[in-house]
């Protein structure tokens, strides 16, 4: 079976990266979820996808700018005045479930990484016993080989589109730098997944591999019925229902 991953807490379904879209994600009985972390200024761990505020948000400025209290108190866009979250109280909405959580590790807004952020991220899940429910994913291969470092054990997973991957001199030389960490999983990017599945295939495994972001019921019943691990979807509530109607049972 395919699992279905609902991206920055499905996104195209209510506000992305909010308190009440992780609830209403939690609740619709899929296999993960996906949302991305930025430090503060005073080093907290924030909820929130690009390293300004300016799309998700009615603030202004790089998100490393502000400190916690001052991110808490900016208002995301069409969320009812919520403001950016902590990374605990979104994993506190998930407490009890078997739910992957997706944490993505993001760089700041000159898209350098967050010094000591690694470690941060590990020690959480440590002190909430989330080793096996997360999974710790990048587009920055040093990010990850960093994880690995200090955590031998916590599962990884690099993420790869057209640009990331002609940063590492093509998809062949971005799979191997991803593969070289022991176990780490890969997701990339549906388009490119499509133009490059066998290889992606072979070089990865078909239970390491994954696709994001399909979001049309079409697209999304493509690659559930493609021989891959997980795909990552703004819309999970339409995985869910072509997952089920699928007649391999995908």
């Amino acid at each position: 079976m395919v699992l279905i991953v609902g991206h920055r807490g499905a996104r195209n379904l209510w506000p992305e990266n909010s308190l009440a879209g992780f609830a209403k994600t939690r609740d619709l009985g899929i296999d993960g979820v996906e949302f991305d972390v930025h430090l503060s200024r005073d080093g907290q761990m924030m909820v929130i996808h690009d390293p300004s505020l300016e799309r998700t948000t009615e603030g202004r400025g790089p998100v490393a700018e502000r400190t916690a209290a001052e991110l808490a108190e900016t208002r995301l866009r069409d969320a009812g005045g919520e403001g950016v979250p902590t990374l605990d109280s979104v994993l506190d909405i998930y407490a009890g479930t078997t739910m992957e959580l997706h944490i993505e590790i993001k760089t700041d807004f000159l898209g350098r990484p967050y010094p000591g952020l690694e470690e941060k991220l590990l020690d959480c899940v440590a002190r909430r016993g989330l080793e096996q429910e997360a999974i710790l994913t990048c587009f920055v291969p040093g990010v990850l080989e960093t994880v690995r470092r200090l955590a031998p054990r916590q599962r990884v997973l690099g993420s790869l589109d057209r640009r990331s991957a002609e940063l590492m001199g093509g998809l062949d030389g971005a799979l191997a730098r991803f593969t070289r960490i022991e176990g780490c999983a890969v997701a990339v990017e549906k388009g490119l997944l499509a133009d490059s599945l066998d290889l992606c295939r072979h070089r990865v495994g078909n239970d390491r591999l994954g696709a994001w972001v399909p979001n049309e019921p079409e697209d999304i019943a493509f690659w559930l019925s493609r021989p891959i691990r997980r795909i990552t979807t703004d819309r999970p509530d339409l995985a869910l229902a072509a997952r089920a109607s699928a007649p391999s049972g995908r």
